[in-house]
């Protein structure tokens, strides 16, 4: 048999808490029976709920009087959230409880708790977010999608090892396409940051392929299997791509209401729409990890539903069954001990310290 996958959850965080945490949770065993929980929550408000699933009859559940509230600061949850189900969530990882934490709470509180209590893995400066997005050919890899908002070279080096490990345990893509994000596919474009990281992974013999440059077009075409950007420029792409979605929804929406004909056709192809819908259901791509960090944490939206949870817990048990972290180490110290003189003077000289 093989071994248990124990998550901690933090059941108080996101819009439709603890409703939609302990739903998906049920949904995840469902799929998955070998994942086990450690859950963080209002014992008044969970219990209730976990009496509902005869699945989640044998969680351990851990009562937490506190949670942080989803416009707290960073610096405030780390000061005041030390009793929050977050933070115990997150200490049960660091204490060796639990194999990786899920929540749909504060983004900015997670990934400052996570980063204060599980640290960093070696060879890592900045942990980031990474998530996937939908393509012509399949999924696409992008990071970072907000943890840090101005990079250095040394940064998106980093995320490319990162993000290449990431396609190969997540996606089973084993030669990712790795490209950083660009205005231009031209050498001369972009700022010094992205032409020092580019002459870098040029010589640093990745898990994959680096491409070069790419455009945000080239994202939905299906052109590149990891997108690598800081967190401002990759935060806004993916909101970009979320609405666009959602407009190109509505404008079909609308055009099939706009006569009797068009209505029979929408009735004709029904099933091609709802094939098309799961396809682009928001929910299926819910789960984006705070990669970089010595343990696993994933960040599910705040706004989701228990099948949206479901599926972010679903993530956390897959990169945990994957090895993931453990393929960052080893890489890490293979691949500094690799790079061309050349390339190590320049991370050493961009390190943020």
């Amino acid at each position: 048999m093989p071994q248990p996958i124990i998550i901690a959850l933090d059941a108080m965080g996101g819009d439709k808490a603890p409703d939609a945490v302990i739903d998906g949770a049920a949904f995840a065993v469902q799929k998955n029976p070998n994942i086990k929980f450690r859950i963080f929550g209002d014992e008044a408000r969970v219990r209730p709920l976990l009496a509902r699933h005869a699945s989640l009859a044998n969680v351990i559940f851990h009562h937490t009087p506190d949670s942080i509230p989803g416009d707290m600061k960073p610096s405030a949850a780390l000061r005041q959230g030390r009793n929050s189900s977050m933070r115990l969530a997150i200490n049960s990882v660091a204490d060796g409880n639990a194999q990786g934490i899920v929540s749909a709470g504060n983004t900015g509180a997670l990934m400052a708790l996570a980063r204060l209590v599980l640290g960093s893995l070696p060879g890592i400066d900045r942990p980031a977010i990474v998530s996937t997005v939908p393509t012509m050919t399949g999924r696409c890899v992008m990071l970072d999608m907000g943890a840090n908002l101005e990079c250095d070279a040394d940064n998106l080096v980093q995320f490319a090892i990162m993000g290449s490990l990431y396609a190969r345990a997540a996606l089973h893509i084993n030669e990712p396409r790795i490209g950083l994000l660009n205005i231009g596919s031209e050498e001369m474009k972009g700022h010094d940051e992205l032409r020092a990281a580019a002459a870098i992974l040029r010589e640093t013999p990745l898990h994959g392929k680096f491409i070069g440059y790419v455009e945000a077009d080239q994202i939905p075409h299906g052109d590149v299997d990891v997108v690598v950007t800081d967190g401002f420029t990759g935060n806004i792409t993916l909101k970009t791509i979320e609405g666009t979605a959602k407009l190109c929804a509505n404008f079909l929406k609308e055009a099939l209401q706009t006569s009797f004909i068009a209505k029979i056709g929408a009735l004709l192809a029904r099933g091609a729409f709802m094939q098309m819908k799961s396809r682009m259901d928001p929910r299926a791509y819910n789960g984006a990890m705070l990669v970089g960090l010595q343990g696993v944490c994933v960040k599910s939206h705040g706004g989701t539903d228990a099948r949206g949870f479901a599926n972010a817990i679903l993530v956390a048990a897959q990169l945990i069954e994957e090895g993931l972290n453990e393929r960052i180490k080893d890489e890490f110290a293979k691949l500094y001990g690799a790079l061309p003189d050349a390339a190590l003077k320049s991370i050493e000289s961009d390190t943020v310290l």
